[in-house]
C-alpha cells in the first residue's frame, strides 16, 4: 500500500517534522518513506510519500493525527493513495541525517568561538579578581598601620 500525506499550516517548516516522521516510520518498520518541504498558496507543507503493509501505513496515519512537533502549527492534514515511486525510509534517513548536519555544524562553530571568547573573559575576570585582592591585602595592611599609629 502507498499513501501521499500533505500536512498543511503555518508552521511546519524548519521544526523537525520530517526527523519525527522518520522516528515514527522506522519505529513501525515500513519500508518506504520519502519526504519533503513544499510551499503552496501561502502555506508551508510537508509532504509525505509512504509505503508498506496496510495496518503499519494505518498505524502511522493515526500517529501523524494525533502527534506532532512541538513547535508546529498545522491547519490541515489530507491523505490520498498514490501509485508511485517511494523512496527506501533507510535512504531517507540518512539524507535528512546530513541536512540535519548541515544545518548544525554552522551553531557549533558559533558555539565554539563563543566559549573561547567566554574563556578569554574568565582570564580577564581572574586578573581583575587578583588585583582586587592585591588592593584589599594592601588596605588591610595600611588599616592595621593605622590602627597601631592611634593605639596609646
Amino acid at each position: 500500500m502507498k499513501l501521499k500525506i500533505k500536512i498543511i499550516g503555518p508552521n511546519v517548516h524548519n521544526v523537525g517534522y520530517r526527523v519525527f516522521l522518520m522516528k515514527h516510520a522506522m519505529n513501525l518498520a515500513l519500508p518506504g518513506l520519502s519526504t519533503y518541504n513544499w510551499e503552496e498558496n501561502g502555506q508551508q507543507e510537508v509532504i509525505i510519500l509512504v509505503e508498506g503493509d496496510e495496518a503499519r501505513i494505518a498505524a502511522f496515519r493515526q500517529t501523524i493525527e494525533k502527534n506532532k512537533p512541538e513547535l508546529a502549527e498545522v491547519s490541515n492534514i489530507t491523505f490520498e493513495d498514490y501509485s508511485g515511486e517511494v523512496g527506501r525510509t533507510s535512504e531517507v534517513v540518512m539524507f535528512c541525517t546530513f541536512v540535519q548536519l548541515d544545518k548544525a555544524i554552522p551553531l557549533l562553530l558559533d558555539m565554539r568561538d563563543d566559549l573561547k571568547e567566554m574563556k578569554g573573559d574568565m582570564k580577564e575576570i581572574k586578573g581583575d579578581v587578583k588585583a582586587v585582592r592585591k588592593s584589599t591585602e594592601a588596605t588591610l595592611e595600611e588599616t592595621k598601620g593605622l590602627r597601631e599609629d592611634i593605639r596609646p
